[in-house]
């Protein structure tokens, strides 16, 4: 490596109420001589990292631009309505749409979910974020419906939240540039979709190399202690009858 030329790094990037701190310690375990970078970041700011090659893979939102990149849905996340703790809906254990109907529910800029039309009474005015409207729902001003992980993220004491089983859910994916599939690139998606070191759809080298190291050495053959060939056993003699007349008796 010349002077000029940068060590290997992975740089990740994940948007709020992803934690990917499982997929961190198998790459650290996996290829520790290279070290991996989070990049905790808005959710558009992650596709403009993806876009820009500030980051070489993200844990973001969809959707994403499929025409610039590639994205492996994840999984996806209950929805919920984050209410004060002596709120009416905080006595149920879950509500639709419907039963917001008459409440002010908070639309902040950064809203993940996608809307086909918004529940309840909107607000005065826009939250900028999440967390704002989080202060909001805190002060009496109305209710929040968001993915469950980011109600865990921004979690107060004096607030809860119920599931709302007809909202739209948040899906979580693993995206790159579609022009920028890497070895790195690959040996994370490996370990996102929970292929071993062993894998037949791993990384060819990393495979020979796991194999030779998990397949014992081979022993050489050792001679016999005269340096020369060993004598082939002697074979058993087998009883056989005796040869020529019997004797008479006189």
């Amino acid at each position: 490596m010349t002077g000029s030329e940068e060590p290997p790094q992975f740089r990740l990037a994940y948007v709020p109420g992803v934690t990917p701190s499982k997929w961190v310690r198998i790459w650290n375990e996996r290829l520790p001589d290279i070290p991996l970078t989070l990049l905790q970041l808005s959710v558009a700011e992650a596709r403009d990292a993806l876009r820009d090659g500030t980051a070489d893979a993200g844990l973001v939102r969809l959707p994403v631009d499929r025409t610039v990149l590639s994205a492996i849905p994840l999984y996806e996340e209950s929805t919920v309505v984050v209410v004060p703790k002596d709120h009416l809906v905080a006595a149920v254990d879950e509500v639709t749409t419907e039963d917001l109907a008459d409440e002010i529910v908070l639309h902040p800029l950064d809203d993940v979910l996608e809307w086909p039309r918004l529940p309840g009474q909107p607000a005065f005015e826009r939250p900028a974020t999440t967390e704002d409207a989080v202060e909001l729902v805190a002060a009496g001003i109305g209710v929040l419906v968001v993915p469950q992980s980011l109600a865990r993220l921004h979690h107060r004491k004096d607030l809860t939240y119920r599931p709302v089983t007809d909202a739209p859910v948040s899906s979580v994916a693993l995206s790159w540039p579609e022009d920028a599939t890497t070895d790195m690139v690959e040996d994370f998606i490996g370990i996102v979709r929970g292929r071993t070191v062993n894998s037949t759809r791993g990384r060819p080298a990393a495979q020979d190399k796991a194999k030779a190291k998990a397949e014992p050495k081979k022993q050489p053959r050792r001679p016999d202690a005269a340096g020369g060939r060993r004598k082939p056993p002697a074979a058993k003699k087998t009883q056989g009858a005796r040869r020529g007349k019997p004797r008479r008796r006189t």
